[in-house]
């Protein structure tokens, strides 16, 4: 390239429903206006029983012409077709790119007649393509109807998170389903409206479609197909005026089971995020404050009209520990907390095995869905910062398994390399790798379930440690040397420029940035993966047959006065007084001491 391209490329620039076991996500939306340090921050929950794990990598590439690319459905792994291969894609790390676009998502279903089952594209497959090939917020919504549009999409109904340096969008889409003549689908592709959040304000969604009424006139913050309205008229779903038109109730109905199992999840985030307050623009414009627990009988699926606002404006600023927190929520401190009932257990346990509805002599009851679940395969916050260049600003905090007890490390989109613990192919599902963080992290995870108010604090110690070390110190440092680093290489290739106009460079001007970045990612990762390995050793100590051995403030285990074998004493916490009284209930005639 030449070092006028290099150096411009471089440049500063700051009735009961459940269908949701296998696939379940959630979703929270940060403004850069609403975020304490300026950056638009998604956070993504990819939740599911079959999901692995791992961190996926794809270098930039060019390709020849005439090349076809492989499409697989992310979830199975079934073949779906080939598609013609761009000219060039980009680096793409997890869910975000070498240009700091992030996408992410959680499946509504919806309608299933909808479904195309001669498509060829699911959403994963629109997610990881899109990213390959656009490079803002914007691109990646035309991208994602072009491709859904040209090859036909295969999945249920879905919701995007999108965010690039300057924009956060939220998307929701389905299929038309199946109309077929002369061999064709007549119907092939997608309706869809995208909606970009106001800048100050958050959003979430958690496998519901949020979408209601939006302006039919104003492309700069709301983008839609040309049919979604007359579609929905066609099949219909919706017969009113265009202005009353709601995406949400014609392709997503909602029921009991969609707002308590899906919705409730969002109402968490707002709830944790905004301090209990709800703050947004009415239907007439006009700014308004309440408490969160006016949409508590809305999120618990008991009142179905007082739907919850789309956007809302945080009483505070929000960091990127607040939105990792968030992710990490049970419902604790509300009415559907779930370590308080006796379904927790002795030991306040958070989680219930599925189904998420069960019965009992013709009543159904259900298993809450908090937005932190034992089956998540991969969760992360990611930021993209404006105030960075593209080959920096990209940070992907990035985790596997049950959020509550495992930590995000840092990984910077423009690495040359993942950290073997995270890499593709280091174990799956059903193959255990001694290596992969995922099998450690579900080690740390289930040995804390069995104890859980005793042991999963002792871990989430070690998790703020962490994490607070790294967002407040260790990465500000990293970026302050990668910048300097940049600075100089752009200050060199203009004074190059200056004296020789059509000078050219041989190498990547940027590659020693890079270096240092994913040096830094790969041995942060690693390191703490070790970190962990020694944790899951140290609870299967510290809490072994039910008991719990004191330890010194350096960690080591406090002995008796005789032996070093010996511990210095053992507790015996017991039960929480909730299992106790459950427990006299059932049987306290024949355990009663006379």
């Amino acid at each position: 390239m030449s070092i006028k391209s290099a150096l411009y490329g471089l440049i500063f620039t700051a009735a009961l429903s459940f269908s949701l076991d296998a696939e379940a996500c959630t979703n929270i939306l940060i403004t850069r206006g609403a975020s304490k340090d300026g950056s638009n921050i998604i956070s993504y929950a990819a939740d599911s029983h079959v999901n692995y794990g791992e961190l996926y990598f794809h270098p930039a590439a060019d390709w020849a012409p005439g090349t076809m690319l492989r499409v697989t459905n992310w979830d199975t792994g079934q073949y779906m077709g080939d598609i013609p291969q761009v000219a060039h894609t980009y680096k793409t790390v997890g869910n975000m790119n070498e240009h700091q676009l992030i996408i992410a998502e959680t499946t509504f279903g919806g309608r299933s007649e909808l479904e195309d089952r001669k498509g060829i594209l699911d959403y994963g497959s629109l997610i990881y393509i899109t990213l390959q090939r656009a490079s803002n917020a914007r691109e990646a919504i035309k991208t994602i109807v072009e491709l859904a549009n040209t090859y036909g999409y295969a999945s249920e109904g879905e919701s995007f998170s999108i965010a690039d340096r300057d924009e956060v969008w939220v998307m929701d889409l389905i299929g038309k389903g199946m109309n077929i003549r002369n061999g064709k689908n007549m119907d092939k592709g997608i309706v869809w409206v995208a909606r970009r959040v106001p800048d100050g304000y958050i959003c979430a969604h958690a496998n519901q479609a949020r979408i209601t009424t939006f302006p039919l006139d104003d492309p700069d913050n709301c983008m839609y197909a040309e049919d979604v309205i007359s579609f929905a008229r066609r099949k219909g779903y919706f017969s009113g005026a265009d202005e009353e038109f709601s995406f949400s109730a014609a392709y997503a109905p909602y029921d009991f089971g969609t707002v308590r199992a899906c919705d409730a999840r969002v109402w968490a985030a707002y709830n944790l995020l905004s301090k209990g307050w709800f703050t947004y623009k009415d239907e007439n414009g006009k700014l308004v404050t309440k408490d969160a627990y006016n949409w508590l009988d809305y999120a618990m699926g008991y009142d179905l009209e007082n739907r919850m606002p789309l956007f809302i404006r945080p009483v505070d600023k929000i960091s990127v520990k607040d939105v990792a927190n968030a992710m990490r929520d049970h419902y604790e401190g509300t009415p559907m907390d779930m370590t308080t009932d006796i379904g927790a257990g002795g030991n306040a346990l958070p989680y219930r095995a599925r189904p998420l509805d069960w019965s009992v002599n013709d009543t159904t009851y259900v298993n809450e869905r908090a937005i932190a679940t034992q089956q998540t395969g991969f969760w992360f916050v990611a930021q993209a910062r404006c105030f960075l260049p593209d080959v920096i600003g990209g940070l992907l905090w990035f985790s596997v398994d049950d959020a509550a007890t495992s930590y995000v490390t840092p990984i910077y989109s423009n690495v040359d390399a993942v950290p073997d613990c995270l890499r593709e192919g280091n174990g799956n599902i059903i193959t255990y790798s001694a290596t992969s963080q995922f099998w450690i992290n579900n080690r740390v995870a289930n040995s804390c379930y069995k104890m859980y108010n005793h042991m999963a604090p002792y871990v989430r110690d070690r998790i703020d440690r962490f994490e607070d070390a790294q967002m407040e110190k260790l990465v500000p440092e990293m970026d302050r040397k990668a910048l300097e680093e940049y600075n100089k290489i752009a200050y060199k290739l203009q004074d190059r420029l200056k004296k020789n106009a059509n000078a050219r460079v041989s190498s990547d001007p940027l590659v020693g940035v890079r270096k240092m970045l994913t040096e830094y990612s790969v041995k942060t990762a690693q390191d703490q993966f070790a970190a962990w390995v020694q944790l899951e050793q140290d609870l299967q100590v510290k809490f072994l047959d039910f008991n719990v051995k004191p330890q010194n403030p350096d960690g080591t285990f406090r002995h008796s006065e005789h032996s070093k074998k010996f511990p210095s004493r053992v507790l015996h916490p017991g039960y929480t007084d909730k299992w106790k009284d459950a427990v006299i209930k059932d049987n306290g005639e024949t355990l009663r001491v006379r």
